[in-house]
């Protein structure tokens, strides 16, 4: 028996929506376009500055207005560090069978990269 090698090139998936494209302190890149304030980023295209840009601002209507965005899961990140939204934030969303996951804000945009080139319809709900 005889030992075949081939070779087969690699390439990476292409997303067909926006995608996060870098994250620092106070900041996040679409696309590479800088950009300093919070922000709502759905894998379907529409992207919006998001209405608070601290933790302690939030309320339910921060998540009120994802639940007619037609996504199947929201993921909510945080801010530099892990805090958990109120349950009662999340009421619009789950009457609507939407999932939300929460993780600090780079690991909310690699996530959102990952499940968007996925074909997932997912929005990116951003504190920076």
């Amino acid at each position: 028996m005889g030992c075949y090698l081939s070779t087969m090139k690699l390439q990476a998936d292409q997303a067909q929506g926006p995608s996060l494209t870098g994250y620092g302190p106070g900041w996040i890149a679409i696309n590479g376009e800088k950009v300093l304030h919070s922000m709502l980023l759905s894998s379907m295209g529409h992207r919006q500055a998001w209405g608070c840009e601290t933790f302690e601002q939030m309320g339910a209507a921060q998540f009120d207005c994802l639940a007619d965005w037609g996504a199947e899961l929201v993921l909510f990140g945080s801010g530099e560090r892990l805090r958990f939204p109120q349950a009662q934030w999340l009421n619009a969303l789950y009457a609507r069978r939407i999932g939300v996951e929460t993780m600090d804000t780079p690991a909310a945009c690699r996530t959102f990269n990952f499940l968007a080139a996925e074909g997932r319809k997912v929005v990116a709900a951003l504190l920076v």
